[in-house]
Parts: structure tokens; sequence; C-alpha cells
């Protein structure tokens, strides 16, 4: 399997989309990066079209297409009929004018090659008498069959795909010519890499495009017609039947598009349904004009069919129809199935993504897989990652934040911009007396708050922190922050009860009172005695001095 994808990492971001839209889910996950498993891809291009980071990119041959043209072979294109719904107003001849300028050596349509196939399978269906036929000019259907599918390989029809029909006969006609193929589609250069000697490269019409940009070559608006023309058809639905001559007696004849309906019909075939029939499968809706660089970035269905309808002319194109064999080609079985897990393994992949019982089993497909028990085989077999979940990782996250909500000491109050109650938890329901949150969810705040400072905080878009509230009605203290969430347009009220806090440092307060007021009293009883103290001695003293004076003086009479 050519590597004609490539993922740009850094550009991969973990939405799951290329899985959701990969009809054979050939993409592996890890790390929460894609990455595409090339022996089960099928190259139908989904991934591409549907990434919306442009992660996945289609391999560039511009620069190994240079080196054939300054080989000095001659390098002749194949181009693809599907170029005039790409190309506005432009016909084969200005196409050839701009691509010699780039130095190819000729231009030819790859519906000439449509009417050499076209042709062997009319001679299948006269001639071989076989029971079902498919078409084998989609390599994208063409894997599907030799990947899943192997036991229709046996009505898969071993004839070329009219690329590979077209550089054969090109290559007989040109000695030593390098063939190159430019069309809309991804798997035409893994068909071109693995049938080895026939197509040399493939370009896509955006490869195409920026290669004559960077040249400054611009293709001139003039429109041409080919009577001989009638297989320019192909890459519309059901375009291989219109080119047809006749319908062989006793044969259904009947075109489908798209990878679901090729699946669907092959279904049907595998379990005996269908017999008799001629099935034009084509993996693109629209066929080859709805291809994955068409759809990216030139997707006009209506009017792409018209173009190439009026395009197209009433007649084959005069071809040299080579022999059956000249032109076959062998499909054989393409192994790629993992082991499939035992149930055990899978039940045990299930309880990862928090699946214990049938009920669980959402099968919302928002991992890209149709259904839980497919991710869980996925999972077993290293192509998932149980977080690829969305279900799951939603209520992991939201039983998470339960966890907390319930369990916070604190009270939580959750408002919507109405001011309305749409959450609260246990311990706010007991700071406010109240039995259960259905008596509160839905009402107004005002019911059992104060709404003043959540209006203020919604208005002014400047929480409150850590506010000493007194809830009156109550009979608690409360220390309340309030936040406003914008992106979630919710207030968020958080309350501490803080009642038994404050009615110990009220006690704290009255001790400390108390204490002061015994210390002033004895301290001003204690001055009260001083005083008393000093008065009773000062008036000792007093008499003390009277009598040692009368003493003094009766002695010096005497």
């Amino acid at each position: 399997m050519a590597n004609c994808l490539t993922l740009k990492k850094s550009n991969c971001k973990n939405c799951y989309k290329c899985i959701r839209h990969c009809p054979v889910k050939a993409i592996r996950f890890s790390g929460n990066q894609a990455h595409i498993i090339g022996n089960e891809c099928i190259l139908c291009g989904h991934c591409f079209v549907v990434c919306p980071q442009n992660a996945k990119q289609i391999v560039d041959e511009t620069e190994k297409i240079k080196m054939f043209l300054l080989s000095g072979d001659p390098v002749v294109v194949s181009l693809a009929p599907s170029f005039i719904a790409n190309y506005d107003g432009v016909g084969i001849t200005s196409m050839t004018k701009a691509l010699k300028k780039l130095g190819f050596y000729a231009v030819e349509e790859t519906a000439i090659g449509a009417t050499i196939v076209k042709r062997e399978y009319e001679r299948m269906l006269r001639e071989d008498d076989r029971d079902i036929i498919i078409s084998s000019c989609c390599h994208s259907v063409n894997l599907l069959i030799q990947k899943y599918f192997p036991a229709e390989l046996e009505y898969l029809a071993d004839v070329m795909s009219p690329m590979q029909a077209h550089c054969v006969d090109i290559k007989k006609r040109i000695p030593n010519a390098k063939t190159v193929f430019i069309g809309p589609c991804v798997a035409k250069k893994d068909e071109a890499e693995h049938y080895e000697g026939i197509v040399d490269a493939v370009l896509t019409f955006e490869e195409l495009t920026n290669w004559l940009k960077s040249e400054n070559i611009e293709i001139e608006r003039e429109s041409d017609f080919n009577e001989n023309s009638r297989a320019r058809f192909f890459p519309t639905t059901g375009g291989i039947l219109k080119t047809m001559q006749e319908n062989i007696s006793g044969y259904t004849y009947l075109a489908l598009d798209g990878v679901e309906n090729c699946i669907s019909a092959l279904r049907d075939i595998e379990s005996g349904k269908i017999h008799k029939c001629f099935i034009e499968m084509s993996a693109c809706v629209g066929s080859c004009v709805g291809g994955p660089v068409m759809e990216k970035y030139h997707r006009s269905p209506v009017k792409d069919y018209m173009a190439v309808a009026n395009f197209a002319g009433k007649k084959d194109f005069e071809v040299e129809q080579p022999s059956s064999m000249q032109i076959k080609k062998q499909f054989s079985y393409i192994e790629h199935k993992l082991m499939q897990p035992s149930e055990m393994e899978i039940a045990s992949a299930l309880r990862q993504m928090g699946k214990f019982k049938p009920s669980d089993e959402l099968n919302c497909g928002s991992c890209g897989y149709n259904s839980c028990r497919e991710k869980a085989i996925a999972i077993c077999q290293g192509k998932a990652e149980s977080s690829m979940c969305l279900p799951y990782l939603k209520d992991k996250a939201e039983s998470f934040s339960d966890t907390i909500v319930k369990n916070s000491p604190n009270g939580l109050i959750l408002l919507n911009e109405n001011l309305e109650v749409q959450q609260i938890n246990k311990s706010a329901l007991r700071i406010m007396n109240l039995r259960t949150a259905s008596d509160v969810l839905g009402e107004p705040v005002i019911r059992i708050l104060d709404p003043g400072v959540f209006m203020q905080v919604k208005n002014t878009f400047r929480g409150v922190r850590s506010q000493r509230t007194y809830l009156a009605e109550y009979k608690r203290y409360v220390e309340l922050t309030v936040v406003y969430d914008k992106d979630s347009h919710l207030i968020v009220g958080i309350m501490r009860d803080i009642t038994d806090e404050e009615a110990e440092r009220e006690k704290k307060e009255n001790i400390s009172r108390q204490t002061v007021e015994v210390a002033d009293k004895v301290v001003e009883k204690q001055m009260r005695i001083v005083q008393e103290i000093a008065s009773l001695l000062g008036e000792t003293a007093a008499e003390t001095k009277i009598a040692l004076t009368k003493l003094k003086e009766s002695i010096t009479d005497e």
C-alpha cells in the first residue's frame, strides 16, 4: 500500500471527524493523534475532505515529474475526463497548450482508455456468461473488495482501469514514454505505484493548479468538441452504462456511488440475493466528478455533471482495441484484519468506558464508531482509546465535579443572569434551613437571600471576596464570596458558615471586656486604699511633728 495520505500531526486536534466519516474505520488513535492504517485504508479520501484542520495531506509527486521532464524522455499526460468540471470553460486544446508549456511532450484524454475498457466490458457480457460483473475502474472499490469482501473477488472485472489501459496504449505508440495521470483521485496514486511499469506518476488537479501558478501559466478559456468522445461520460454516476452500446438480454444494469452503497450491495451479493447483474461501482458520490480533490475545492454536483455531459460526444473514440489478455488485471485478497478479541476482552474494554450494562451503551457515534461494542473491539485491537467516549468523559467530569460540590463544607449556590437558582448544595441548604434543593431550584434568589450583592457582581463583573455577612433570617454569620463566570453566564455564590467562629469571637470579647472591667475595679480600689493610707500617714506625721516641736520648745525653755 503506497503511503499516499500523510498526517500533519501539529494540525490534528483530536476531533474524531475523520474516523466518523471513514467508511471502513481505517484510522487509529494514539496519543490523541489520528494515524491512517495503511493496510486497512481504501484511499477513498473522505478523511482528507472532512478534516477541518487540513491535517490530512496527499503526497505530492510534482518534483518527481519535473525529474522526468529533465530526463529527455517524452512525458505524456493522461488527463482524466473530469478536468472539464474542475477547470471551467476549458477544453482539451487549451489544457494541452498549458501542459506543453510545463514541458510535457503530449496530452491525451484518459477517456481513450475508458473506451478500451468499456468495449472489454461489453465483450465479457456477450461472451463470458458471467453471473455478476462489478466494474473495476475505481481503485477504491477494488481495494474495498480485496480487503473486506474477498468472496466477491470473482465478480470484480479482471480488466485494467481506464488510466492503466490508456497508459499501456501510450507506451505502445510512443517509445520510451513516461506516463503521468492527472485527475481528482487519491487512490490512483496507489494504483500507479502498486502496478509498476504502467503509470509512472500521478498528479491531482490541485497539484497541477499549484504548479501552473508557480510558473505563471494561465489556461486559456477555449472550448472544443469531439463527436467521437462518448467515453467522456465515465467520471459521472452511470457514466459507464451510458457509453455501453447494447444491453445483453437477461442482465440487470445499475450504477452505485458512495462507499456505503457499495458495501450494502456487496453484502447483498455475499448473501446470494443478486444474480445476472452488471454493477458500476464508484466510491465517490457522483463518481469521479465528486472525487476527494474535487469535493474539497470544487464541489458543485449538478454543474459538474452538466459540464461533462456537454463535453461528451455521441460516438466512441477511434481506438485500436487490444486483446483481452493485454488489458487483463489480476486482483488478489489483501490480508488486513486484526485478531478478533474475546467476549471477556470486549467486556473489559466496555467497562473502561463506564459501560457496565446494555443501557449504558448509548451507541451515539460521537467517537466515530457505529456502536459502543465496535469501539470496544477497536480498543482491544489498539486502534482506539477509551478516552474517545465523550458521554463517558462528560459523565465522569460531571460526577467528579458533583462529588466536590456535594461534599464541600462551604455552601454553594449558582444563579443564572436572571438571578434564579440553578444549583445548590447540601451545605447551602443547611445554612438556610432548607429541606431540599427542589424547594428553590428555578426560583428567584430573593426568596432565600438578599440579592443585592449578586446584582452588584452581575452589573459590575467584579467579584466580592470573603465579605462577612449576617443572615438575620437564619441567625447565621457567613463569609460570602460571589463571582461571575462570563463563559457560562452564571453567578457563583460561596458561603462559609462562620456562626460558631463569630460566637467564639464574641465570647472571647466578652471575657476580655469583663477582665478589663475587673482590672479597672481592682486598680481603682487599690488607688483608693493607697490614697486613704497616704491620708492617714499624712495626719500621723503632722501630729508627730507638732509633738516633737512642743517637746523641743519645752526643753529649750528649760
